[in-house]
């Protein structure tokens, strides 16, 4: 029988989805505007692909921009690839939409935050309650990210 419902992870799909929709209409259109994304990922998550230098430099988490530079946005159902210039360097990027941390379009104040589920997995494991932490304190299912936290003062 099933446990429940698992809103943190139907939340993550449609935020995905989301994401996914937004990258392939810049993909076909180009940027409108003054539309620009902050994505932070996950270089250690399977799928990624990163020149060993980047990957050397950011061990464990990268952001890049999508703004003025970019050549070869291509997106599929499990991620996108794109071309970016590092130091008049391009370098090709294959990033999974399930390494994506966090996708933030400043110019409308516009951000989404992925919380890892990770530790939650290793306490069902185990055998712990996954509602609580090491010292019984509730631990947040999901988190609601407000738009404030980007607004330009």
């Amino acid at each position: 029988m099933a446990r429940g419902i698992d809103y943190g992870n139907l939340m993550h799909q449609a935020m995905r989805g989301l994401i996914q929709t937004v990258l392939a209409d810049v993909a076909r259109d180009g940027l409108p505007g003054a539309h620009h994304f902050f994505i932070t990922f996950d270089t250690t998550h399977p799928g990624v692909a990163i020149a060993d230098w980047l990957h050397a430099r950011y061990p464990s988490e990268m952001t890049v921009v999508l703004q003025h530079w970019y050549e070869n946005l291509e997106v599929t159902d499990e991620g996108f690839s794109v071309t970016l210039n590092f130091g008049n360097q391009p370098e090709p990027l294959i990033i999974p939409f399930d390494a994506v941390r966090t996708f933030v379009d400043p110019s409308v104040e516009f951000g989404l935050r992925f919380e890892s589920h990770e530790e939650d997995d290793e306490d069902e494991e185990d055998g712990d309650d996954p509602d609580t932490d090491g010292d019984d304190s509730p631990r947040p299912e999901a988190e609601v990210v407000s738009l404030d936290k980007f607004r330009k003062t």
